[in-house]
């Protein structure tokens, strides 16, 4: 009994103390008029349209910002908070395990180092204005809403705004697949060799590149054929998550008057129009990333050579708390190395430093800012100029007839002896680039002859069809430029080409196109499976025959699409979601046994499968992965549907006559209100979406007025 007792209080001490570790309540957040108190420095005034779509007018810029930030948190709140919560490094200790490697992420980048080191000096006044602002809008709503905010995270601060562009940025261009691959099990990259014969090189799993969509087209006033000029936006992203779009229409008595999308987090518009512009951006992936193989001192595993000596690592310490139930967390710790390079990833393959545009970059809300602001094509230039953001495409159009294409991105200064697509040595110091090209020697294309130009995360070598597309001869090979067509920069190249007027409805039938164009992935596909000997089985052989008579389209109402698109989906898709696609045999295979067990027979309407769904509204859909009406499923489901959850959302087409007076037609894939289901703005777009039909961008203040459903003012509602 006594051996009995002194155990249970040995177990009780050990249970005590191991509590005690695990316990990490988050704390507190301040008290409600505390969080309020900045408030009362903004005058903004919001008006809800009968769509729900907020327009903020503010006195100042920042007043803008302020109700921006407060309007987004009324429709997207939780969200909002996921992205402040990760770009802190904080995800983990609320949503677990699965969240840590992002919060290691914000180490390895070094994101708050640079906040440390630059926010200070190299952020001017007004767009610190414009952030504090924003944060004052978050920590208002979080004042009226304290169960709705998530515990220690307020108050929310103008760092995390600008913390939130250093860390997404440069994950539009890959290089969180970079990252993923250093990370794997295993890699197979060759090394560059040096071009004076001084270095051998070796091999070290394949790369799973990832694509990512978009298209953009503008037409200039000659080639639409009633003089007007032509934008249209059409972003592919998630249709829901952090990089959603949330559409706000931002005036301000400082010069703003902006239509467009945002991202949760942001405070200005990231894409739109405003009365004498607009642009629209597609992702590009030029090679921004340089990834160096170190070799490390085999008696210090702290140090790494460098032109002939070893130089010791920057290391520090990464603590990650992560959920585990309840208050309870594990505090992780995990080592961040750095060399001069940049961040390293130690792998069982290797240890590898990486170099990569955007790194330090602290002014990508200021050029947003200046975009955001500009009237016209040389202000426009102007604030591209900044060359801030490390990548994207820009579409442009305006009042004037001007239209133009920049392949947008921070291009290192590398040497140009030097073949930089694989891996490069780590241990000579001249191979590490300082400094991007300048914006002049930006791949950039105004007023192409033809009078179009469009964009499809293709090659910048098409892009108008005209006789003056750039040249790759004329960019050195050391930028990286992307040489690929997707399939819909292939159909759009079958669409046009004649000259003949591009007018709105001919625009429309591009945009909407759901083809897969010959050459294509999804073609070769076909053709592969129409050429295996199908005799053998009835069932095979009479679907083949079926597949063979599959126009190539992916519409609603179209019979052969279900077959057709089920047999090309994976190779498609492939790119996108790095998972290697069947042999096209078995993925034929693979569709007709999946449209006879969930729909007896393999002739249903494509748009029984593809469907918009959101909360109990379910809607036919065409379109499919690739094609111009862009439409991604996440899985093929086990009740024979497939849900929409990417490609086509916010989409814009903005329209200036020859005199310069503005019109816009827009849609949303859901509505204004992102999170609630109770409202009547949560789906009240999708019928329109899964039509092809448009609402009417209200821009003027009196229609405004006309069509307002409420009007308000944030501080008109004080803490609870």
């Amino acid at each position: 009994m006594r051996f009995l007792k002194w155990s249970l209080l040995v177990i009780l001490i050990i249970a005590v103390e191991a509590a005690t570790w695990l316990w990490n309540p988050h704390g507190k957040n301040p008290d409600q008029n505390e969080l309020a108190s900045a408030a009362e420095r903004y005058n903004v005034e919001i008006i809800r349209d009968d769509w729900g779509v907020p327009h903020i007018f503010g006195t100042t810029d920042a007043d803008t910002a302020f109700g921006v930030a407060f309007a987004h948190a009324e429709d997207d709140y939780q969200t909002i908070q996921e992205v402040v919560a990760a770009t802190r490094g904080h995800l983990a200790s609320y949503r677990g395990a699965g969240a840590a490697p992002t919060d290691y992420l914000i180490a390895l980048l070094d994101v708050w180092g640079t906040i440390d080191a630059r926010y200070a000096n190299d952020v001017p006044g007004e767009v610190k204005a414009l952030a504090e602002a924003y944060a004052a809008g978050l920590n208002l709503y979080a004042a009226q809403n304290p169960d709705s905010t998530w515990p220690g995270l307020a108050p929310f601060t103008d760092e995390d705004v600008i913390a939130g562009f250093i860390f997404k940025t440069p994950l539009f261009y890959g290089l969180d697949e970079t990252l993923l691959d250093l990370f794997g099990d295993e890699r197979s990259a060759q090394v560059a060799l040096d071009p004076h014969g001084k270095r051998e090189a070796w091999h070290v799993s394949p790369k799973s590149a990832t694509g990512r969509g978009s298209n953009a087209f503008a037409v200039a006033p000659a080639r639409s054929g009633d003089g007007t000029t032509r934008l249209l936006i059409n972003s592919h992203q998630p249709m829901t998550g952090p990089v959603a779009w949330w559409e706000a229409h931002l005036v301000s008595e400082e010069g703003l008057d902006i239509t467009g999308g945002l991202f949760p987090g942001t405070p200005v518009i990231l894409h739109g129009f405003n009365r004498d512009l607009g642009w629209a951006n597609t992702v590009n992936k030029p090679d921004l990333v340089d990834v160096y193989r170190l070799t490390i001192n085999p008696e210090n595993d702290r140090q790494y050579r460098l032109d002939g000596t070893w130089r010791d690592f920057e290391v520090e310490t990464a603590r990650i708390r992560v959920r585990l139930w309840g208050p309870f967390a594990f505090s992780a710790r995990r080592e961040v190395l750095r060399s001069v390079h940049g961040p390293i990833i130690a792998a069982e393959h290797g240890t590898y430093a990486l170099r990569y545009a955007g790194m330090g970059e602290i002014r990508q809300l200021e050029q947003y800012y200046r975009l955001n602001k500009a009237r016209d094509h040389r202000e426009f230039m102007e604030a591209m100029a900044m060359n801030a953001l490390p990548s994207i495409n820009y579409v442009y159009a305006d009042r004037s007839g001007t239209v133009g294409f920049v392949h947008n991105g921070q291009y290192p200064a590398r040497d140009e002896a030097w073949d930089w697509s694989g891996d490069l040595p780590g241990d000579r110091s001249d191979l590490i680039w300082e400094g991007y090209r300048p914006f002049s020697a930006m791949p950039t294309l105004i007023n192409p002859a033809s009078g179009f130009i469009y964009n499809a995360n293709n090659t910048p070598f098409s892009s108008t069809d005209g006789p003056d597309n750039l040249r790759a001869d004329a960019f050195p090979r050391s930028m990286g430029l992307e040489v690929e067509e997707t399939n819909r920069s292939l159909r759009i190249m079958e669409l046009t080409g004649e000259g003949q007027p591009i007018d709105r409805s001919r625009l429309l039938a591009i945009k909407f196109d759901t083809a897969f164009a010959e050459g294509s992935v999804a073609d070769t596909v076909v053709a592969a499976v129409l050429a295996e000997d199908w005799s053998g089985d009835g069932r095979l052989e009479a679907a083949a025959r079926h597949l063979a008579a599959w126009d190539r389209t992916m519409d609603a109402d179209n019979r052969h699409a279900a077959l057709g698109g089920l047999t090309v989906l994976r190779a498609v898709t492939e790119p996108l979601t790095g998972i290697e696609a069947p042999p096209p045999a078995e993925a034929f295979r693979d569709a007709v046994d999946y449209l006879h067990t969930h729909h007896g027979r393999i002739d249903p309407p494509w748009g029984e499968l593809n469907r918009l769904v959101r909360g109990e509204l379910s809607l036919p859909l065409d379109g499919g992965p690739d094609t111009l009406r862009a439409i991604y499923p996440a899985e093929m489901r086990d009740d024979g549907e497939l849900h929409a959850v990417a490609g086509d959302t916010w989409i814009a087409l903005v329209e200036w006559d020859a005199d310069g007076s503005i019109v816009s037609d827009v849609v949303h894939q859901f509505g204004a209100a992102t999170l609630d289901e109770s409202s009547p703005h949560y789906s009240d777009q999708a019928p329109l979406f899964a039509a092809r039909q448009w609402r009417r961008a209200l821009l003027e203040r009196a229609d405004i007025e006309a069509a307002a459903s409420r009007t308000y003012r944030p501080t008109d509602f004080g803490p609870d």
